[in-house]
């Protein structure tokens, strides 16, 4: 049987591994940040309707400038943007592809503050972009020095800061952001996947007049519930996203797709409303996991990195045998626990607890 080894692949994919986090049918699903509350049943009526009428049309190519959901998505994001100022993909990070298809590739290189996002040395691995990674101080909250200090010795083609931060939850200062932007002389992408989560924040879409240099990414498979979806946008100079369309893929998002994504918008307050529960069992869970003995990070997001487990891939076997996933990221001591329904943070809690200490058996 033919494998990788006897294929001319590049050689800066040779020995990677794709992104693979485990999709497996179990009870209780809290391994990838999904929103796993349903859709409102109304919601839902009026996003297959618009559907009907989009499969009417297939025949043709889609509105390739995907007009109806730039203006949707700027009005969305609000702070005057304009339809010229937004653009949208399938899923965030085909968003941050195309990013880096435009500002990256062969000979230039991407940096952000470890650990983080899994993707984004996946990304620069498959645009031929040089990855740095820098490591987080203990806590993984960035700080203005710290941050300038990396960009200025490592000198990016393009940075991205992650806030919240994936997998830590760490939410992200506007002082960092600024601080960041003026440091180095590359494209500054702040990564808000789970910025609806953290409401003591404004978002980094605030500080774009002035800032061509500046890209804030999101995605509707967060807050949204909308992950099955597929659709990332970002906000940037008109310039910005001139440049993308240099390097998206003609008729890039479908009839389908879009039809979906403006729907849903319509009903942003019903497809929110799900985030102060979210919000609520976080901390409970926060709280239940802190009195059974485990270190549980600060988190802006819909999800907790906790430490303390003796043997985490142990810890995550034993949740997956009962049906429960959880996130084993490698990182020593800590898994990733996403906040789910009231009754699917009730289970993940029981399980933890009846291991016992650490997370192990007695």
């Amino acid at each position: 049987m033919t494998s990788l080894s006897d294929l001319p692949l590049r050689d800066n994919l040779v020995g990677q591994q794709p992104y693979g986090a485990p999709q497996d049918a179990v009870r209780v699903s809290l391994n990838v940040n999904e929103n796993t509350h349903p859709i409102p049943e109304h919601v839902a009526i009026d996003i297959v309707q618009s559907l009907a009428r989009a499969v009417t049309g297939v025949n043709r190519y889609p509105d390739r400038e995907f007009s109806e959901l730039r203006d949707a998505l700027a009005g969305y994001l609000g702070h005057d943007l304009g339809a010229d100022q937004v653009w949208a993909a399938n899923g965030s990070n085909e968003v941050l592809q195309q990013v880096l298809q435009a500002f990256a590739g062969p000979g230039r290189s991407l940096l952000s503050f470890t650990p983080t996002y899994s993707m984004y040395p996946l990304l620069a691995a498959g645009t031929d972009t040089a990855w740095i990674g820098v490591e987080r101080p203990d806590d993984y909250a960035l700080t203005p020095e710290g941050v300038v200090a990396a960009l200025r010795e490592h000198r990016p083609d393009v940075a991205i800061l992650c806030g919240p931060n994936n997998p830590t939850g760490t939410t992200l200062d506007r002082e960092v952001i600024l601080a960041a932007y003026d440091a180095f002389e590359g494209m500054l992408v702040i990564d808000e996947a789970y910025q609806e989560f953290d409401t003591e924040r404004e978002s980094a879409v605030a500080l774009l007049p002035g800032r061509h240099r500046l890209i804030v990414s999101r995605t509707m498979s967060k807050a949204f519930a909308f992950a099955g979806v597929r659709l990332g946008y970002l906000a940037a100079d008109p310039a910005v996203i001139d440049a993308l369309r240099l390097v998206r893929l003609p008729y890039h998002l479908s009839a389908l797709t879009q039809a979906a994504a403006t729907a849903a918008i319509r009903h942003a307050d019903a497809m929110l409303a799900t985030v102060a529960d979210i919000s609520a069992q976080r901390d409970r869970l926060a709280g239940a996991l802190t009195e059974l003995g485990y270190t549980v990070h600060p988190s802006g997001a819909n999800f907790l990195l906790v430490g303390g487990f003796a043997d985490p891939e142990a810890t995550f076997a034993e949740l997956r045998a009962q049906g429960i996933l959880i996130r084993n990221l490698s990182i020593p001591g800590h898994l990733r626990i996403t906040a789910g329904t009231e009754a699917e943070t009730g289970a993940v809690i029981d399980a933890i607890a009846a291991l016992g200490p650490g997370g192990a058996r007695g």
